[in-house]
């Protein structure tokens, strides 16, 4: 195991523990999970995997397969800049429920294949394997969705990106074979079969989710609930907002925070009926909704990208079932859901739209939904 690998030759020992978690893509419900609304994602093949051990008391020593670079953090009394961030925000998670290792320090190495800034994820899978090797290391028993509120807590409370629950949730609930809709306000999660071909298309655009509109989009859905809440006093969450009331909310808000709402509660309606059609094994229609999912994303909420809309605009030209952004926007990548039939029509018209726009092609790989975290071996 690569993260093993690593621990032995930066640190002179073998790890006592490690685990692994998957990055996602959303097949549907975007930025609607930290307005209370349902989601859809999967788990994807790619992985982070964390192998740890102890270190001095207070004192987290982490390195990365990325850069090899080590550092040494006194995570008690200071914050450490870049992604170490995200594995000291796990520590100050688990000594609150008492399950960080004795003493509170740790060695840690990480490795792993999920992209990082491609709208994958890539930040619960740190956070998700990480809670679970640490805590194996410090011998606590958590149930998943434990490890799922320590991870999210890691990086919104103590990261600062105003992130909803989805990513951590699947990372750790995940079922091969099946798609996850999560009730944000409520955390009720539902596997549903899933039986579709996705391709996910890598437009290499990087976004930077604490630095980036993520933030900003959030304040502006508040301050939109805010305003909702003089048509409606008992409203808690902007996605709980009638949808056969949409022409009212227009009404009460300005722009751009009408556009904001609209897409959150149009989005919400989307999402459950996407898992109904999925359920019912109804794919073609679930791909009209992903289409309408995207135009949405474009126009009204305003976190696609043209690299984004260009591949959606070529694979609909191809005939695939359905196409959208996935993993916030602003970048990252676009999933395509395919027959056998179109497939391969699919990837060449999007390669050779892709290249005649920026000069260059995007990556391509097979979506399959797979399993959430797990204990790895240390060998």
């Amino acid at each position: 195991m690569k993260a093993s690998a690593l621990f032995r030759a930066t640190f002179g020992v073998a790890p006592q523990a490690a685990a692994s978690a998957p990055g996602r893509v959303n097949l549907i419900g975007e930025h609607t999970d930290y307005n209370g609304g349902p989601v859809l994602p999967i788990a994807i093949q790619a992985r982070t995997t964390v192998a740890v051990g102890p270190a001095d008391a207070g004192v987290l020593e982490i390195v990365s397969s990325r850069d090899g670079s080590l550092a040494r953090i006194r995570y008690t009394t200071a914050f450490p800049p870049g992604w170490a961030a995200y594995v000291a925000g796990v520590m100050r998670e688990l000594a609150a429920l008492g399950a960080a290792p004795a003493g509170g320090g740790a060695r840690v190495a990480v490795a792993g294949d999920v992209p990082v800034g491609a709208g994958l994820a890539s930040s619960a899978a740190l956070t998700v394997a990480g809670a679970k090797a640490l805590a194996a290391l410090a011998g606590a028993r958590l149930v998943p969705r434990q490890f799922a509120g320590v991870a999210f807590r890691a990086e919104h409370d103590h990261v600062g990106v105003h992130c909803g629950v989805m990513d951590q949730t699947v990372a750790a609930l995940a079922k091969p074979s099946h798609a996850l809709l999560i009730e944000c306000a409520s955390g009720e999660a539902r596997h549903i079969p899933f039986r579709g071909r996705l391709l996910l298309v890598d437009t290499g655009v990087r976004h930077a989710l604490v630095a980036g509109a993520l933030n900003e989009r959030r304040a502006e859905c508040e301050a939109a609930v805010t305003q909702l809440r003089l048509e409606l006093p008992e409203l808690d969450w902007l996605a709980a907002w009638p949808a056969m009331r949409v022409a009212r909310l227009k009404r009460a808000l300005p722009e751009p925070l009408r556009s904001r709402a609209v897409h959150v509660v149009e989005e919400t309606a989307r999402t459950r009926l996407a898992a109904e059609l999925l359920a019912r094994g109804r794919l073609k229609r679930f791909g009209e909704l992903l289409y309408e999912s995207h135009e949405s994303c474009r126009r009204l909420y305003q976190c696609s990208a043209p690299e984004l809309d260009l591949v959606v605009a070529a694979a609909k030209r191809a005939g695939a079932l359905g196409a959208r952004l996935t993993g916030a926007g602003w970048g990252g990548a676009v999933l395509v859901l395919v027959d056998r039939r179109c497939e391969a029509r699919a990837v060449v018209a999007i390669r050779r739209a892709f290249a005649r726009a920026y000069g260059r092609e995007p990556a391509f790989s097979v979506v399959k939904a797979s399993g959430g975290m797990r204990k790895e071996s240390v060998r």
